[in-house]
């Protein structure tokens, strides 16, 4: 195929994947459909100007996938574009049953972002931590691939390894590393009595079933005597948002919970029932900058229905639905089509979720060795000192205790 047929089938792609682009925000009318034509003539301005004029004869498929990557990612971090070959693979790697690394991650600064660790997985034990970046996985720059494809290359044949470039703060350099593959399963709900009372509930992701565990140990927290609770929500980012919606209703009884909407996606609301209600205890949730998806939509119902305290950092923001689009080269667009909001009408992919009790992590202030330029003669992975103080935690505390049971 000539590279004059390659960029035509390329053009044609791009309008396709703008007319989609374009109807998604609701592009039905005129005004938005004139724009569009626009658009594309500036597209194939440009494309005929660095294909006739640039320096060296350029790589035309390599300069349309970026454009088409920059399309799709200015919109928000879940949507993507899908060349051909990567959508195939894609494809192939979906209904698999691979080993990964049990990280979940999104994109930042257009690469690799680390939103949070699961404890005993095989990131936790290499000594990834949240807000580590992935510049590039297995030579290829995180920048130059979509979410899907990132996700999708960290994940393989158990007991394989994968390896990553790691940039993290106070290091001048990015950090090689190799990652073992495994199964990875979510850590069960732990709880415990804390003092005078106060019953401690953590959940490290809020997959199937976690609603039911959550449920399980308030009641049994109740039976020990516990008069408050704290609801640990902390790098709690991975999960289905339906699980989230769950949770929320164990500590509501009347209220919405959230909403799901988008342009062409209607108003679809979820209400609190108070047959699933199991307590009605005070309760302060605990959430940081790990915090995400399902474990926002809880901290958000459960602060804007004035049924409970929000203690900690900001969270990640996140909460879409995708759609995904076959176009005809092949290839593929996974569109955001609805966002989740919360009571107040707030999309938590935009704005996250704000505690109404501000407290920073402790270790983000902690200063370690890694400050230091004199290179340490065996660098291992960065650990958290077990002795750190959790202000968040016990700010928690004294939040119930002020509160009325």
């Amino acid at each position: 195929m000539s590279m004059k047929i390659k960029a035509a089938v390329l053009v044609s792609s791009f309008a396709v994947l703008l007319f989609v682009v374009v109807g998604s925000l609701g592009g039905v009318h005129a005004s938005s459909n004139d724009g569009a034509y626009q658009q594309m003539q500036v597209y194939s301005e440009v494309l005929s100007r660095v294909q006739n004029e640039y320096v060296v004869d350029p790589d035309i498929p390599k300069v349309t996938n970026g454009a088409l990557h920059g399309l799709l990612e200015s919109l928000d971090p879940n949507s993507s574009y899908l060349a051909p070959d990567a959508y195939k693979e894609y494809k192939a790697h979906k209904a698999e049953g691979r080993g990964e690394i049990g990280a979940t991650i999104s994109k930042r600064f257009g690469y690799a972002d680390v939103v949070s660790v699961l404890p005993g997985s095989p990131a936790d034990k290499a000594g990834i931590e949240d807000t580590d970046i992935f510049e590039s996985i297995e030579g290829k720059s995180t920048r130059d691939m979509s979410l899907p494809e990132i996700r999708d290359i960290l994940a393989g044949p158990v007991g394989s390894t994968v390896n990553l470039s790691v940039v993290r703060a106070r290091r001048a350099e990015p950090e090689k590393m190799s990652i073992t593959r495994a199964i990875v399963t979510v850590p069960v709900v732990s709880d415990k009595i804390l003092e005078d009372g106060v019953g401690y509930i953590k959940a490290d992701a809020l997959d199937k079933g976690k609603a039911e565990e959550i449920a399980a140990k308030i009641k049994a927290l109740e039976k020990q005597g516990a008069k408050k609770l704290v609801l640990d929500l902390r790098n709690s980012s991975d999960g289905e948002e339906s699980e989230g919606i769950a949770v929320a209703n164990l500590f509501l009884n009347h209220g919405t919970i959230t909403y799901l909407q988008g342009q062409k996606y209607p108003r679809e609301a979820f209400n609190a029932d108070p047959a699933k209600t199991v307590t009605s205890l005070p309760v302060a949730v605990l959430v940081n900058k790990g915090t995400a998806g399902p474990a926002e939509i809880v901290a958000a119902a459960l602060l804007e229905n004035a049924r409970g305290d929000v203690v900690g950092d900001k969270t990640f923001g996140a909460g879409s639905v995708q759609k995904t689009i076959d176009l005809p080269d092949g290839g593929a667009v996974i569109l955001s089509v609805a966002k989740y909001y919360s009571p107040s009408g707030k999309a938590i992919q935009d704005v996250a979720v704000t505690p109404n009790v501000m407290v920073a992590d402790a270790t983000d202030n902690i200063i370690t060795d890694d400050d230091d330029d004199t290179p340490s003669a065996a660098e291992g992975p960065e650990t958290t000192p077990k002795n750190v103080p959790d202000d968040q935690l016990q700010k928690a505390i004294e939040v119930l205790k002020s509160r009325a049971s």
